[in-house]
């Protein structure tokens, strides 16, 4: 089993300082569109707040991680993609490669991609490949109302109701497209941390939907965790919802951050983080 204090005892750490939300009871909401998630509303970002935090380099632990227990592991896992802007190569090539993946590292029987979300650092790429923001808050993707309510959008309503009555996740897989990241890397809170009163609601209202994350109120106890120099052949895994309720990891917080070790003239970070859907047979 990792011992997080441990690793923060004997491996290297990075003071940084990362944006947390604060929690006055009234659910936060995002305008999302096309290149934006709605952070700009300044109703919005009087709720942020930053605290310094110590992040705890991971690597020299990377085969004792679990996803069920810390909520995070790192894989080498190469793509066949040449272009992570051609959707259709993407949906041709990388699809497969992470339903492969999935099943291979979580023992499920049905894996769905559903979603793929394109970051980029650099305000002029951005804007010309129409990919989104990197994002420096604390949050997790779903909640759990939304996490079902995501197996009701991509399945058939009878085999989703089937489904939900069965264990399932979510999972995302964060891989970057650029290179060596040297710049706003990932780091992600071990779950086991993380507390029921430190979620935050928050609701996406998207032009055709309204779908509902967690971002994260601060709490002292967090052992946020990351993976040095992340290669394009390596993918983070980590779960952002879990039906169980079993003392698994059920979420898992995560956010870019400054790194003071960042070299002059880093390249700007580029990545791709797909969401999937992961059913599991009955004794799961």
């Amino acid at each position: 089993m990792t011992d997080i204090q441990a690793i923060a005892d004997s491996g290297p750490t990075i003071e940084t300082a990362l944006t947390y939300t604060t929690d006055t009871g009234v659910p936060l909401a995002y305008q999302i569109t096309e290149s934006s998630e709605g952070e700009d509303d300044p109703l919005i970002q009087e709720r942020y707040v930053v605290h310094p935090v110590s992040v705890h380099d991971v690597r020299p632990f990377t085969n004792t991680l679990s996803l069920d227990r810390e909520g995070f592991i790192l894989r080498r896992s190469a793509s066949a993609v040449t272009d992570f802007f051609d959707t259709d190569e993407v949906n041709a090539v990388y699809n497969p490669e992470i339903e492969r993946l999935v099943k291979q590292e979580t023992g499920a029987e049905k894996v769905v991609v559903f979603d793929h979300t394109i970051r980029v650092q650099s305000d002029e790429k951005r804007r010309a490949m129409k990919a989104r923001e990197i994002v420096n808050l604390a949050h997790n993707d779903y909640t759990v109302k939304s996490g079902p309510q995501r197996v009701r959008d991509q399945l058939e309503p009878d085999e989703a109701e089937r489904r939900l009555q069965g264990r399932f996740a979510i999972y995302n897989l964060w891989r970057s497209i650029a290179g060596t990241v040297q710049s706003a890397p990932l780091t992600i809170c071990d779950a086991r941390s993380v507390k029921h009163e430190d979620w935050v609601l928050c609701d996406l209202v998207y032009s055709d939907r309204v779908g509902e994350i967690y971002n994260l109120a601060h709490n002292v106890d967090h052992r946020w965790c990351y993976f040095p120099n992340m290669e394009a052949d390596e993918v983070m895994m980590f779960k952002s919802y879990e039906s169980m309720d079993d003392g698994r990891a059920r979420f898992t917080p995560h956010t870019s951050f400054v790194d003071p070790s960042t070299p002059d003239g880093a390249p700007p970070r580029e990545s791709i983080e797909t969401r999937v859907l992961a059913f599991f047979p009955a004794d799961a």
